[in-house]
């Protein structure tokens, strides 16, 4: 299985510490070595990095873990290939554009049965069940909404009510973000983390890292950090129970 990482939070935020631990997650301490990804959001717009490599021999990987790249959503993912040849083309987060908006989406799991799923206009440029998955998604909002909500809130809650027949297919985890919005969908396993003044110090379970939030923050900073498996040795990770979604905007669980 794959392994995810995501963040929602109310100002932009860099996910060093965070990616430090996933990065060794892949091929190091972990057995995800077919490729990862990450897409940061910022403004209107998203930096997308991907590789092929395993992440924790990945130079791009090293500049992500130690380059403080400010956002304010984040979707990041590292792969293990069990649909689809190893490759960027099949290589998380995908992204794709809605309404205006960038959208991008990470799944960590394996669907059967996938094929049928309607895509409408949002056609699927690799081979994985998890691209699919996403192209139908986006297929499914706009039959749903033929133009955007006014609220986009609507259109995450209706994408919630759409995971559990995925999951039905297989292990469906989902991150799936606007910039603005992040929808977690856990079929067998997916935590998340909300920290807020007062800061602590965290310390990295996959690498002897250690960090003192309180010095990194200010009293008004709120950021989420979801997971495949709790990052931190030393934190209350929430724990989130198969065929439960949730949705997180500005860092807060809504």
């Amino acid at each position: 299985m794959c392994e995810l990482l995501g963040m929602s939070a109310n100002v932009p935020t860099d996910i060093c510490f965070s990616f430090k631990g996933l990065r060794e997650r892949g091929g190091k301490t972990g057995p995800h070595k077919d490729g990862w990804g990450v897409a940061f959001y910022q403004g209107k717009g998203v930096s997308t990095f991907k590789d092929a490599d395993p992440s924790y021999q990945s130079e791009i990987a090293r500049l992500i873990s130690d380059y403080p790249i400010k956002s304010t959503a984040v979707v990041a993912h590292i792969r293990q290939a069990n649909s689809g040849g190893v490759g960027l083309e099949n290589t998380h987060p995908f992204t794709r554009t809605l309404w205006g908006k960038y959208w991008t989406y990470a799944h960590n799991g394996q669907l059967k049965g996938y094929e049928g799923l309607a895509v409408g206009q949002h056609l699927v440029v690799g081979q994985t069940d998890s691209e699919h998955a996403f192209c139908y998604l986006l297929n499914a909002l706009e039959q749903q909404f033929p133009v955007a909500p006014a609220d986009m809130k609507q259109a995450f809650d209706y994408l919630a009510t759409l995971c559990p027949a995925l999951q039905q297919l297989g292990v469906f985890n989902l991150l799936i973000s606007d910039g603005d919005y992040l929808l977690a969908y856990c079929s067998t396993k997916l935590h998340w983390i909300t920290r807020r003044a007062p800061f602590g110090v965290a310390l990295l379970s996959d690498m002897d890292v250690d960090i003192d939030f309180s010095k990194e923050t200010t009293e008004k900073d709120v950021v989420t950090i979801i997971a495949t498996l709790p990052l931190t040795s030393n934190e209350q990770w929430q724990i989130m129970s198969s065929g439960q979604s949730q949705l997180f905007k500005a860092g807060e669980p809504q």
